[in-house]
């Protein structure tokens, strides 16, 4: 998307950075309040499906009181295009979600309608549904991943055709810094980003304001156009069988979506004593609740990553956990959308690559691998190597990896597959697919930096990886207890020795042994025995 003019003729109020926003749509400045009798402001919600701590909603909000017009807020549900919604897993927890927003906007007398982009025969539904509404201006909130932008950027173009004096806006309100203002360019790295983000920090890091009810009773009734197609909201229909999507991929029990469980779970965390802990410990798979486990609900943007971080900061104890948490939230956090967004068109293939990996990866990719799977046997978790089936059963089964485990199981997949490219869409598919903190800036630059090095720096060269950097079983072993890890998935250590990689041979495929489930449930699961040396 080329540069939106920098000046906006919008009001802005006090409690609201205009750095925050950017004006999309070409129009001329001109006097706006004679133009808005019988029209309507729109808070296009795509990214941060909340209404609390979300600047996007609130400046949409303010327009809407200053110009004296009706307020409403729309989404647009697309379950084709790969934002977010791949499988019944993320379709479930994003209309979960938009449930939450819902009740909440229904109780401030705020209008949400959903549009079914995927069943509409119209170019642009969103676009008809602005012409119907009679929408003089939209507020949209940010997202760099290509499937948001491209969206944006389509419904500007037409909107500037078709709707008269159309002011676009599009808000930031994922970031504690904006994107596009901490810095004008791809970042290197954290080193690079973090001095820019930290001298902005004390102007971006402040407290919202509470968001309050429509409280005029305007004629806010949707009007009907036989091209748009309406997601019933209010319905509680089984969204597996609504939508175009992998139904073996299921929900998972342990994340509900929405801002309150989001906030209750971040509150328990603090209260359990595991926070103290994040600093030394954030890295040891075996201890899961060291982390907050968070990164759903800020995916799907349930809850602010600024309100957890303004909670945080509050918090005297503990400064080292405070520091990392707050260093990984937002530096790193907002370095994956820094890379994603100036890296618009290659942020997932090897063509993003810093010059040295690329070349790296190109000189050792006929290199002869010892093991070679395939997509399906990976998904299977069907590998000689205990700790990454372990890793792959926990992503598929949890719908969440940790994080430490991820950047092993992305290097061994570039091991295991006939090339760097193979390995990298292997690789990204598995994480969209099955997380829910999936189809997500930090999910690629995840992946990208154990494959392609970014945001790395080059490493002694060795056989496959080249300058990447090496991690292997052993190394895991000197960080935390693998075994113990293993044991929770029983399946890794079976699908091991089936390849023949691991030490562990089941007694005997009548021989069971019941284990309480994480869930609560109760399953069956092999006793193992070591081979014998």
């Amino acid at each position: 998307m080329d540069d939106p003019p920098t000046k906006c003729p919008l009001p802005v109020p006090e409690w609201f950075r205009v750095e925050r926003m950017r004006l999309l749509s070409e129009v001329e400045d001109v006097e706006i309040v004679s133009g808005m009798k019988d029209k309507s402001v729109v808070y296009w919600m795509q990214r941060d499906m909340r209404v609390n701590d979300n600047w996007a909603m609130l400046y949409a909000k303010y327009l809407a009181e200053t110009y004296d017009v009706p307020f409403r807020v729309m989404y647009s549900l697309d379950s084709k295009n790969g934002a977010q919604c791949r499988t019944w897993r993320h379709a479930d927890f994003l209309v979960g979600g938009l449930r939450c927003v819902h009740r909440k906007l229904d109780s401030l007398n705020i209008p949400l309608d959903v549009l079914m982009l995927c069943e509409s025969e119209l170019d642009d539904p969103v676009e008809q549904y602005c012409v119907d509404n009679e929408v003089a201006i939209v507020v949209t909130d940010f997202s760099p991943l290509r499937e948001f932008t491209a969206r944006t950027e389509r419904f500007v173009r037409g909107a500037q055709q078709k709707l008269e004096s159309c002011f676009v806006v599009q808000v930031d309100a994922h970031n504690v810094v904006p994107c596009w203002y901490a810095s004008d360019k791809r970042e290197v790295g954290a080193r690079t980003l973090r001095p820019k983000i930290n001298k902005l920090l004390p102007e971006f890091m402040v407290e919202f304001p509470m968001i309050d009810g429509q409280k005029k009773k305007f004629n806010i009734t949707r009007k009907s156009n036989d091209g748009l197609k309406y997601f019933d909201i209010k319905r509680d229909v089984d969204v597996s069988q609504e939508f175009d999507l992998d139904r073996n991929v299921t929900p998972v029990a342990w994340a509900k979506p929405g801002e309150r469980e989001a906030l209750e779970k971040f509150e328990a965390w603090l209260e359990s004593g595991n926070y103290k802990l994040f600093s030394e410990k954030r890295n040891d798979p075996t201890l899961p609740n060291v982390i907050s486990n968070l990164s759903p609900w800020i995916n799907y943007g349930h809850v602010s990553f600024q309100r957890l971080a303004l909670i945080v900061r509050a918090i005297s104890k503990y400064p080292d956990s405070k520091a990392s948490y707050l260093e990984e939230g937002i530096v790193r956090r907002e370095l994956s959308d820094n890379f994603v967004f100036y890296t618009p068109d290659v942020y997932d293939s090897l063509d993003a690559a810093a010059g040295w990996a690329r070349e790296s990866l190109e000189l050792h990719s006929a290199d002869q691998r010892e093991f070679i799977y395939t997509k399906d046997q990976f998904i299977a978790a069907e590998t000689h190597d205990d700790l990454w089936n372990a890793a792959q059963l926990q992503l598929v089964e949890e719908g969440k990896m940790h994080g430490f485990l991820r950047m092993y199981w992305a290097k061994k997949i570039l091991e295991w597959t006939p090339s760097p490219n193979e390995a990298l869409s292997i690789a990204q598919y598995l994480n969209d697919h099955f997380a829910l903190d999936g189809n997500d800036p930090n999910g690629y630059v995840g992946v990208n930096w154990s494959i392609m090095g970014i945001h790395d720096m080059g490493w002694k060269e060795r056989n496959i990886f080249g300058k990447i950097r090496f991690m292997n079983y052993a190394g895991c072993k000197r960080k935390f207890k693998v075994a113990d890890f293993v044991a929770r998935y029983p399946q890794a250590a079976l699908n091991a020795a089936r390849a023949g990689g691991s030490d562990l041979i089941a007694v005997s495929s009548s021989s069971k042994k019941t284990k309480l489930t994480p869930t609560g449930s109760i399953e069956q699961v092999a006793v193992m025995k070591r081979r014998k040396k």
